[in-house]
C-alpha cells in the first residue's frame, strides 16, 4: 500500500488526530504565552529575578522530553495532563527570555519621557513598553510553537493525543505492514501543521506590529 492509499484509507482518523494535535499545541502555547509574559513582566526590571527566571526555565528545558514525560506519569497519569504539562514547560523558555529581552530593550529615553508626563507604571508598561517589545515577544512565541509541535508528537509516549500516535505506532511496528506509512504520515502531518502555525504568526505580526500594519495597509491600497 502506498502512502497516499494509506492516508486515504484512514483519512477520518488522521484528520481527527491532526485536529487534536493542533488544538493541544494551540492551547499549550496560549498557556505558556500568558505565564511567560507575566513572569517576564514581573522580572525584567531587576537583574537577579531576570537571571533566576531564565535560569530555571533553561534548566527545565534541558531535561530530555522522554525523561520529563516519564517523570510526570506517577503524579499525573497518562493522557492529556502530562502531555500538556510537558509542552508548557518546554514552551516557557523562549517566551520568558524574549519578553525580558524585549522589555529591557525599550529605549530608556521613551520611558523617561513617559514618566515625565506623569504616566503611571502600569500605563507605561501597557502603552509603551509592551507594544514596543511585542515583535520580540512574538518571535519567542513562534519559536515556542515549533518546539511544542515536536514535543506534542513525543507526548504519544504517555498516550497523549495527536499525530504522535501515528509516529510511535509506525516505529513500534517497523518491518510490519504500513509501519513506514504510519510514521511518515505522522511526521509529515506535524511538519505541515508547524508551517501553517508559523504562517499564522507571520500574519499576526504583520497586523499587530504598528510599522508592519501600516505597510500592509499601504500595500492593500496600492
Amino acid at each position: 500500500m502506498s502512502l497516499w492509499e494509506y492516508v486515504g484509507d484512514r483519512w477520518d482518523l488522521i484528520l481527527f488526530e491532526t485536529v487534536q494535535h493542533a488544538s493541544m499545541v494551540a492551547q499549550c502555547v496560549l498557556i505558556a504565552a500568558v505565564l511567560g509574559v507575566l513572569i517576564g513582566v514581573a522580572a525584567y526590571r531587576r537583574p537577579r529575578p531576570s537571571a533566576l527566571a531564565t535560569t530555571i526555565a533553561g534548566v527545565l528545558f534541558t531535561i530530555p522530553s522522554l525523561a520529563l514525560l516519564g517523570l510526570l506519569i506517577p503524579p499525573l497519569g497518562l493522557g492529556v495532563a502530562p502531555s500538556v504539562t510537558a509542552i508548557v514547560v518546554y514552551a516557557l523558555l523562549p517566551i520568558i527570555r524574549n519578553t525580558i529581552v524585549g522589555l529591557q530593550g525599550v529605549d530608556p529615553l521613551l520611558v523617561d519621557a513617559a514618566r515625565g508626563i506623569g504616566m503611571s507604571r502600569r500605563r507605561l508598561l501597557t502603552r509603551i513598553e509592551l507594544p514596543l517589545a511585542w515583535p520580540v515577544i512574538l518571535t519567542g512565541i513562534r519559536v515556542s510553537t515549533q518546539l511544542a509541535m515536536g514535543i506534542g508528537a513525543v507526548a504519544a509516549y504517555v498516550s497523549g493525543p495527536g499525530l504522535g500516535e501515528q509516529i510511535f505506532s509506525g516505529l513500534a511496528r517497523l518491518g510490519g505492514a504500513n509501519a513506514v506509512n504510519s510514521a511518515l504520515t505522522g511526521t509529515i502531518g506535524v511538519a505541515i501543521l508547524a508551517l501553517l502555525f508559523d504562517a499564522a504568526f507571520v500574519l499576526l505580526g504583520r497586523f499587530t506590529t504598528p510599522g508592519e500594519r501600516r505597510a500592509a495597509m499601504g500595500g492593500a491600497r496600492g
